[in-house]
């Protein structure tokens, strides 16, 4: 399994993007593909928790569940606000799921060794999930850090204070900095701060998301979108001069 390189052995980039130094990578759906199944086994996981917490139905469950995504950005950040959950039990149990359906990814671990300065998670789910995601995929070393919904004081994204804790966490200069995210809204603050953006979009439509978070979009905070996050990083590094 390929470790991460030192920074003086990575490659050059080309030229628009030879100031980036900080590469920081949205968790599900972008380090991953959708169609792995992940996520629908998480938001089945949500709906089942609700399920068991009010003694509802799936269908009311599943209604609920929405409302508090839609209301506060997270069924997580609803239930809180609403009903005073513990957070960490919730989180182990959404997170608790079948990672047989994601294969290694040698391609993209070793493409993302390659990337000169330093490599980020920045995550709306937890880093024990976090962990167990990138192990799966064949990442050891490779990244510095994971930024995650705790680090976040639950705050999800789009939210631009839990970007600057993010950001103050780290010590990221936003103008050296590119973040990959499968969410258009969620590089809206990224591209304020000065951050390049990508947008990365499914290779086709996912049923178990929502239509409008997996749409090609023409927005001035969009900077870049792929379909195959591996092949847009091979063709920077192939770009270098």
């Amino acid at each position: 399994m390929p470790a991460a390189i030192a920074e003086d052995e990575a490659p050059p980039l080309m030229a628009e993007w030879s100031h980036i130094d900080t590469w920081v990578f949205d968790l599900d759906n972008t380090l991953y593909p959708s169609h792995s199944q992940l996520w629908p086994q998480i938001d089945l996981r949500i709906t089942l928790y609700i399920c068991q917490l009010f003694g509802l139905d799936g269908l009311s469950a599943r209604a609920l569940q929405k409302h508090y995504y839609y209301r506060y950005g997270t069924t997580l950040n609803g239930l809180m606000a609403e009903n005073g959950i513990d957070p960490y039990p919730y989180l182990d149990f959404a997170h608790d799921i079948d990672l047989t359906t994601l294969d290694p990814d040698p391609l993209l671990v070793s493409t993302i060794a390659r990337l000169p300065g330093r490599k980020l998670i920045f995550t709306s789910g937890s880093a024990r999930h976090a962990a167990n995601v990138t192990g799966k995929l064949g990442f050891e070393n490779h990244f510095e850090a994971v930024f995650d919904i705790i680090d976040a004081a639950f705050v999800p994204k789009p939210d631009a204070s839990t970007y600057e804790r993010f950001i103050d966490r780290h010590a990221v200069d936003p103008k050296r900095a590119v973040m990959f995210e499968d969410i258009a809204k969620n590089l809206v603050v990224p591209d304020r701060m000065g951050m390049r953006t990508v947008l990365v979009l499914p290779k086709s439509h996912d049923p178990y998301r929502e239509a409008h978070e997996q749409r090609a979009e023409a927005a001035d905070h969009i900077h870049h979108q792929t379909t195959d996050l591996s092949l847009f990083l091979q063709n920077l590094l192939a770009a270098a001069p």
